[in-house]
């Protein structure tokens, strides 16, 4: 890493440098941003079926009651 950093300043380009660098962090960030969202709608997919699995479960038995 040293020696990249000492060509990026013989040359002159630490401007370069630092936007790769930015770029590079700010792509990462979307990534993981990304991949977090994806997690978060998964858990919340599972829920939303629990929930419907949990209805479904009382509605069968509340029609079981009502019928007898």
């Amino acid at each position: 890493m040293d020696s990249i950093i000492r060509t990026f300043a013989e040359r002159g380009d630490l401007a370069h440098l630092a936007l790769f660098l930015w770029a590079a962090g700010a792509s990462a960030l979307a990534a993981h941003a990304l991949k977090e969202l994806a997690a978060a709608s998964r858990r919340f997919d599972e829920f939303v079926r629990e929930l419907a699995r949990f209805n479904a479960r009382h509605r069968d038995r509340n029609q079981e009651k009502s019928s007898s």
